[in-house]
């Protein structure tokens, strides 16, 4: 009798995602669900962006090349030549589809099976399936709500690093907490990088949202220091709203990793050419845009802290960065709240009476611990102030409901 890998079974369900049959079963009842789970922003694509689509003229649409179409590639450099980093040529640059597709090649890349991948939880829990994938073991080091789950010191991160240690994993700002590392912190973890000879991963999706006055220190500044070590992860998804085009991109100055994921793009054929011709206008879009983005995420952010904060029982540290925040609840499982949400809270609108209710994503599976996160939520604040204002006023009654039933 054939029966499926073993590794198969192991990949875990993504806790973004696995409540949306429930989400969908409530729709067809006529409920209204705002979607608080997923990082799929409400605000437009850029208007240069769009207009490829409605001038594309060529027929048939072909594919295009395995390390990304010449356009993409030479905006991307012109991109991180802005950002004030010269040295990053084409040549080290691999387009990938997705961030996600990133990842995965960037652990194949610099682990054997059995490996080990230092990771600081909570972390954005793909990183989970992509190391199972790849037969990489993540070691979690745990953050805190405390500190707004900043890295723990030197001494704490390097009892962690064994002889099966091949890399560390950052997400800065961070998904799913919105930190935002200090320089201080990314010097640390560039120096322990040196001394043990690992490979540093900065997975930089959210470079552009940073708040109060905060900059994101990039590994991109390191790279010359640690050549072969420093790896750069980037997607288009969040900086210009493109999630569905799915486009992301491997930097790096090691030669040697970049013709080894090349050809792992030459397998996969490429990346496709509409999608990659979208994002070549990047170039062309405007830091006025860029600014009122960030504002807009920022407004949000503070509409969602200061509402929620005055939940009673609610734990939250006010986000740094990104557009995620991981939220302590007064519930003892948040699976099954988060499940309870769209199976059994209805909650009429004032305006419409159509019962309405909130999607969240439990924070379990943003943890490697077993046991942690269990009463916490992963909150993706990608809604208007106003629909935002409603999610707040909806959890606060479920909360509500749920500790009385």
């Amino acid at each position: 009798m054939s029966s499926v890998s073993k590794r198969l079974l192991q990949v875990p369900a993504s806790p973004i995602r696995k409540l949306v049959p429930l989400a969908q079963a409530a729709k067809k009842k006529g409920v209204k669900v705002y979607h608080l789970n997923i990082g799929d922003p409400d605000i437009k694509t850029p208007g240069v962006m769009m207009n490829v689509l409605k001038d594309w003229n060529i027929n048939p649409i072909g594919y295009s090349q395995s390390q990304g179409e010449p356009v993409f590639l030479e905006s991307l450099k012109k991109y991180y030549h802005k950002l004030g980093y010269p040295f990053i040529d084409i040549s080290n640059i691999q387009v990938t589809s997705g961030g996600s597709e990133g990842i995965s090649m960037a652990l194949f890349a610099v682990c054997e099976p059995g490996d080990e991948v230092i990771v600081f939880e909570p972390f954005y829990a793909n990183y989970n399936t992509y190391a199972v994938v790849n037969g990489v073991k993540l070691v979690a080091i745990r953050t805190s709500i405390k500190d707004g789950f900043h890295l723990p010191i030197k001494s704490i991160i390097e009892k962690k690093i064994t002889k099966k240690t091949r890399a560390i994993l950052i997400c800065n700002p961070n998904n799913p907490t919105g930190t935002v590392y200090t320089e201080e912190e990314i010097a640390t973890l560039v120096t322990l990088a040196k001394k043990h000879n690992l490979f540093l991963l900065s997975d930089e999706v959210y470079r552009e949202y940073a708040y109060d006055g905060r900059k994101q220190v990039s590994l991109l500044a390191y790279m010359k220091q640690i050549p072969k070590q420093a790896i750069v992860l980037d997607s288009m998804s969040k900086r210009y709203n493109l999630c569905g085009v799915r486009l992301g991109a491997i930097v790096s100055l090691n030669s040697d990793l970049m013709a080894g994921v090349l050809r792992i793009g030459q397998g996969r054929l490429s990346s496709g050419i509409v999608d990659q011709m979208i994002a070549a206008k990047l170039t062309e879009v405007t830091p006025a845009w860029l600014r009122e983005t960030h504002d807009e995420w920022e407004k949000r952010r503070d509409v969602l802290f200061e509402g929620l904060r005055k939940i009673p029982g609610v734990v939250i540290t006010k986000p740094e960065g990104a557009f995620y925040t991981i939220v302590g609840l007064p519930v003892d499982d948040s699976e099954k709240f988060c499940a309870w949400l769209l199976t059994d809270f209805r909650d009429p609108s004032t305006s419409s009476g159509q019962a309405e209710t909130v999607m969240v994503a439990p924070a379990g599976g943003f943890y490697a611990t077993k046991g942690l996160g269990k009463n916490e939520v992963r909150i993706a604040y990608v809604l208007n102030t106003k629909d935002l204002k409603r999610c707040i006023e909806l959890l606060s009654r479920a909360l509500d409901v749920y500790n009385h039933r």
